[in-house]
């Protein structure tokens, strides 16, 4: 009897801690969101392109509003401007007429709501992917499909490397970075694995040249959000600056980052 009077207590206690807790969070004036990222796909004119801006939001709120009526426009060292034209009310501008130059440094000039935000990077080159190489028994249990993206890399010159991995499963999509400090000049791998693929599915594998300063930032962004981070001795996550500035009101900085990227794709069918 005493016992049940105990259960019935921590039922009764448990059925009455069901109090909504509403969470108050401090919250800033929003931020430009620069998604600059120009993509120029190997055996393409990379003349299409396009930029998204948007402005940061609570931490509770459902959509990303985007950042409209801006200026926006790239500009290469023969002074050749390339302006990016607002799709409607989207806040995804785009260009149809750009030229990319391997090694060519660009500016990005973004004039919104009276102050300007300027970037400045290297257009880089990326090799190819070789090969495929699949493993089904990889994985902690030794049942995941594991697929390895072979490329060799160049001997001799500094190069990082943007991997993105998109399957068409509903999953996120799988991103690393590489440098080549200690691979220079060999066949070297970018890695995915993901336990619900199965034999069929299609899995689109980009490999991206990048800056060194561009690794630096996706590096450090991908450690804080990855699920092994924020250990006890971890540096504790802040505010990822990328190589965008605003030269009006400097306290005022945007968010994102604006890149250049010669790309190789391969898509792969899962054996």
């Amino acid at each position: 009897m005493k016992k049940l009077l105990i259960l019935i207590l921590l039922f009764s206690f448990c059925t009455n801690c069901e109090d909504v807790i509403d969470v108050d969070l401090n919250e800033t004036e929003p931020r430009l969101v620069i998604e600059a990222s120009i993509n120029w796909f190997k055996n393409t004119s990379g003349n299409e392109q396009s930029i998204r801006l948007s402005l940061s939001a609570p931490f509770f709120d459902d959509g990303v509003p985007p950042a409209n009526g801006a200026s926006v426009q790239i500009t290469d060292s023969n002074n050749n401007i390339f302006n990016f034209i607002e799709d409607g009310q989207t806040g995804i501008y785009r260009n149809n007429s750009f030229v990319p130059v391997i090694d060519e440094a660009y500016t990005l000039t973004i004039q919104y709501q009276g102050e300007t935000y300027t970037g400045t990077e290297t257009l880089k080159s990326v090799v190819p992917i070789d090969f495929v190489e699949q493993e089904n028994e990889g994985g902690f249990t030794g049942e995941d499909i594991e697929l390895k993206a072979f490329y060799t890399d160049p001997a001799d010159i500094e190069n990082y490397y943007f991997f993105e991995f998109t399957s068409n499963i509903p999953v996120i999509p799988t991103l690393e970075v590489y440098e080549d400090r200690f691979t220079d000049g060999n066949q070297i791998f970018g890695f995915y694995t993901e336990e619900d693929l199965e034999p069929g599915d299609v899995v689109t594998i980009r490999n991206y040249g990048i800056s060194e300063r561009f690794y630096e930032f996706m590096f450090v962004l991908l450690q804080q959000g990855s699920e092994e981070g924020g250990g006890p001795f971890e540096t504790q996550p802040a505010t990822v600056r990328g190589n965008c500035i605003n030269v009006t009101n400097p306290d005022n900085f945007p968010f994102g980052y604006f890149r250049l990227s010669e790309v190789d794709e391969l898509v792969y069918t899962v054996e």
